[in-house]
């Protein structure tokens, strides 16, 4: 009994003839993610800026808007309340705190008052003020009972500089890898290829989509680059696979033919890998609660954009990187060279 086929096992798509304007489109995009970012930047987390995350427990369910309101008139920067698994968990945000002439000589007179004593007291500074502040109102709010905090995580700006550029080495060192793991298994117009695809095209566009929309950028999002890359690669290797096995099949035929039939070969597979991924995550997305949206949010677009690259960036760079030069005089008949 046969299967039901979202993809025909006899489709016979002409990628290949639409490279240029694929080409185009993804290098409008690419030069637009770069200048998106150098205009608004990325809205950096904690996790990089510095700041406190408190996690609490709350007697009954909150009206969000109201005790966002209470919080904010703190003015202790921009506060975020997300929801963090049952309704009555939230996860506050605070921003990093600027200490003043005023919070350092209170500081420092602490802590030579403590010199003097044989149990020395918690010297306050602007973050602990803003936490004991953040504590207050809560309290103030939920008069009906007292709020559980489970966590309370301060993470300093010196931290937050070095998981910076952490991040950016974790980027560039498995970028390195994919490459290296490529070319070592592959040619290196295949390694170069794939990295094209991979860095300059998924990374990229997926870094651009969180400076366009601003949302929250963070260790989680990091984490989900890197997984958008491995998972661009797996995909763009299947390609490369088939395309390899075909040159060595089909000798003497055009490498733009050959690359349609291999990337035609390969796209029920390519293609209902992503959709039944995509169907995981969209529902992570709708269920799963504010805390790994943005995790799932670059997913789900990188996934859908490393697929696309896998077909209409990978490729067709391999005709140009000359994986195997064409015969002179022996150019396809079958591929127009035009859009």
């Amino acid at each position: 009994m046969r299967g039901f086929h979202f993809i025909p096992d006899t489709i016979n798509v002409n990628f290949y003839r639409y490279r240029l304007l694929a080409f185009a489109l993804s290098i409008f995009l690419v030069l637009g993610t770069f200048f998106i970012v150098a205009t608004k930047g990325l809205n950096f987390g904690i996790d990089f800026t510095g700041g406190t995350s408190i996690e609490i427990a709350t007697p009954v369910v909150p009206d969000l808007e109201k005790l966002r309101s209470k919080l904010n008139a703190l003015k202790l920067g921009g506060i975020s309340i997300q929801e963090f698994g049952e309704p009555q968990d939230f996860l506050i945000r605070l921003p990093q705190q600027l200490e003043t002439a005023e919070t350092i000589a209170a500081y420092e007179s602490c802590i030579e008052a403590n010199r003097k004593k044989t149990e020395p007291e918690q010297c306050p500074t602007a973050q602990t003020k803003a936490i004991e502040a953040v504590r207050a109102q809560l309290g103030d709010y939920f008069k009906e009972g007292e709020v559980d905090y489970r966590r309370v995580e301060y993470v300093g700006p010196q931290v937050g500089e070095e998981l910076k550029v952490q991040g950016l080495w974790a980027i560039s060192f498995s970028i390195l890898a994919i490459m290296a793991y490529i070319w070592m298994r592959f040619e290196w117009q295949f390694a170069v290829s794939a990295t094209v695809a991979t860095t300059l095209h998924d990374v990229v566009l997926t870094i651009g989509l969180f400076s366009l929309t601003q949302m929250e950028f963070n260790l989680s999002t990091l984490a989900a680059i890197l997984l958008v890359a491995g998972y661009s690669v797996n995909d763009t290797v299947v390609v490369f696979d088939r395309i390899r096995e075909n040159m060595r099949k089909f000798k003497k035929k055009p490498l733009p033919d050959l690359l349609n039939l291999s990337v035609n070969e390969t796209l029920s597979r390519t293609t209902m890998t992503s959709f039944s991924t995509v169907l995981a995550l969209l529902s992570l997305y709708f269920f799963g609660g504010e805390v790994i949206r943005g995790f799932v949010y670059a997913l789900i677009f990188g996934i859908v954009v490393g697929t696309y690259s896998s077909i209409y960036v990978a490729a067709p760079l391999l005709v140009y990187l000359r994986v195997r030069p064409e015969p002179e005089g022996q150019p396809s008949k079958n591929v127009p060279e035009a859009v």
